[in-house]
């Protein structure tokens, strides 16, 4: 059995506002992520992913089913972060580095955004 800990108060309310705005399936898995604790699993990278262990169920099987998607920062920063189940177990949220590291902290929700939303300094210049 894998030794899991509490979510972190960050850790919950990035998958919580994953769920909420990703794929029309991502709501099914609110209850799950109310019953969800993070293993103790690292990434070698040091990145800040981690994986969940949601109580009352198995432990995911291996696969990725990305149930919500998002990029984080400007093109001179840019990363990503999706959340994924397999098997229909809420299984991780994944942060990516793409023009640099992945993030090595919880990125805040407000810190998301989809593939077609304008990057955050085209944002301000809009505004």
């Amino acid at each position: 059995m894998t030794p899991t800990r509490p979510l972190t108060d960050d850790e919950m309310n990035l998958a919580r506002w994953m769920l909420d705005n990703g794929s029309a399936e991502a709501s099914m898995y609110v209850d799950q992520l109310l019953r969800a604790e993070a293993t103790s699993w690292r990434c070698p990278c040091g990145c800040a992913s981690f994986n969940f262990k949601i109580r009352g169920l198995p432990e995911a099987p291996p696969g990725v089913h990305i149930i919500g998607d998002y990029l984080i920062g400007d093109d001179a920063h840019l990363s990503g972060a999706f959340i994924f189940q397999s098997g229909g177990i809420l299984s991780g949220v994944e942060l990516y580095g793409l023009a640099g590291e992945a993030p090595k902290v919880i990125p805040m929700p407000n810190e998301l955004r989809r593939d077609d939303d304008p990057p955050p300094n085209a944002r301000q210049l809009s505004a």
